[in-house]
C-alpha cells in the first residue's frame, strides 16, 4: 500500500514573498486531505553574540541582541498574520499544535507553532515525523537560516523535501519530470514522488549520459513506474554549455513540467558549493516546484 501524505511540515522563515509556498501548501493539503504543521523559528541571541567578535563591548553586544530580537519579533508577527489570513481565506480548520492528529480524517487542517531560536534542532526532529517538508524558495534576500533549515532537513530528516517556486504556480504535479542517474538518492526521490505521480497527467524520466552513475537505467525506471500503475516516458537530455543542471531544467521546461523530482548531492555538498553541481544549480535557478531526497 502506498503511503499517503497526511502531515506536511511547513517551516516559514520569512524569506521574501510567502504567497508561492502558501499556494503550494494549499494544493498539497487539498490533494492529500492533509494537515499543515507550520512552524516559525525565532531569533537565537547566542548567534548574535557569536558573530559580534572581539573588540565589541558588552553594551554593544546587548544592543545588537535587542535589535535582533526586535526584528525577529516583527518577522514572526508578520508571518503569523500572513498565515492567519491564508487559513481564514481558504476555510482551513485551525487546530492547536498539541491537538494535531486528534481529528484526523475530518478534512484539511492547519496549526502554527513558534519556536525559540535555540530550538532550531527540534525543527529537524519534527521533519522526521512529517510525510514531507515544504519550504519557501531561497530568495536572494532571504533569512540566511532559510538555507540552513533547507539543508538540515534534506540531510537529517530521512524524508522528502519540497521546495516551492519563487512565484505562485498555476499548477503543481500535473506534469512531473523525474531526474534519474541510478544513485540511491535518485531511487529515494523516485519512491517519494509516487503519491504525486499517481495523480499526474503525464510523467517523464530524464537522463543524461554525463549525469548517469552505475545503477538501473531509465527504461527500468519506466518499468518500475508501470508496476505502480503509472504510465511514463523517458528522454535523454544534453548538458547546456557543459552544465547538467541547466540541461535538466531545459528538458523539464520542454516537457512543460510543473514539478521535478530528483536526488540531491550525489557528490558532497562542499564539493558542489565550491565547484558547482546539479543540486546547487536547481536550488538557485529552478522556477518550478522541486522534490528532493538525500
Amino acid at each position: 500500500m502506498l503511503i499517503d501524505i497526511k502531515n506536511i511540515l511547513l517551516p516559514l522563515n520569512g524569506s521574501g514573498d510567502l504567497n508561492a509556498v502558501m499556494q503550494v501548501a494549499l494544493d498539497f493539503a487539498r490533494r492529500f486531505d492533509a494537515h499543515l504543521s507550520a512552524v516559525v523559528v525565532g531569533s537565537d541571541p547566542s548567534e548574535v553574540a557569536t558573530l559580534a567578535g572581539e573588540g565589541i563591548s558588552a553594551g554593544m553586544v546587548n544592543e545588537m541582541i535587542d535589535t535582533a530580537m526586535t526584528e525577529a519579533q516583527r518577522r514572526t508577527i508578520a508571518i503569523r498574520k500572513t498565515f492567519d489570513t491564508f487559513v481564514q481565506e481558504h476555510g482551513i480548520r485551525r487546530v492547536e499544535p498539541s491537538r494535531i492528529g486528534s481529528s484526523a480524517g475530518e478534512g484539511i487542517s492547519a496549526s502554527l507553532d513558534v519556536l525559540n531560536g535555540t530550538e532550531h534542532d527540534s525543527l529537524t526532529w519534527r521533519s522526521r515525523l512529517a510525510d514531507m517538508t515544504l519550504v519557501p524558495n531561497l530568495a536572494k534576500d532571504s533569512d540566511p537560516r532559510g538555507s540552513e533549515t533547507l539543508h538540515a532537513i534534506l540531510f537529517d530528516s530521512g524524508r522528502p523535501l519540497v521546495i516551492a517556486p519563487p512565484t505562485p504556480p498555476k499548477s503543481v504535479g500535473r506534469r512531473i519530470a523525474i531526474a534519474w542517474n541510478g544513485t540511491p538518492e535518485a531511487s529515494l526521490a523516485l519512491r517519494c514522488i509516487l503519491p504525486w505521480a499517481h495523480k499526474a497527467e503525464a510523467v517523464q524520466v530524464l537522463t543524461c549520459q554525463d549525469y548517469q552513475r552505475r545503477g538501473p537505467g531509465a527504461d527500468e525506471v519506466v518499468t518500475y513506474l508501470r508496476m505502480h500503475g503509472i504510465s511514463a516516458t523517458s528522454r535523454e537530455f544534453e548538458a547546456v554549455n557543459r552544465d547538467i543542471g541547466a540541461g535538466l531544467l531545459k528538458a523539464a521546461t520542454e516537457f512543460e513540467a510543473d514539478m521535478l523530482g530528483m536526488g540531491a548531492y550525489s557528490h558532497s555538498r562542499l564539493r558542489q558549493m565550491i565547484l558547482g553541481g546539479v543540486t546547487r544549480h536547481i536550488l538557485e535557478q529552478a522556477q518550478l516546484t522541486v522534490l528532493m531526497s538525500r
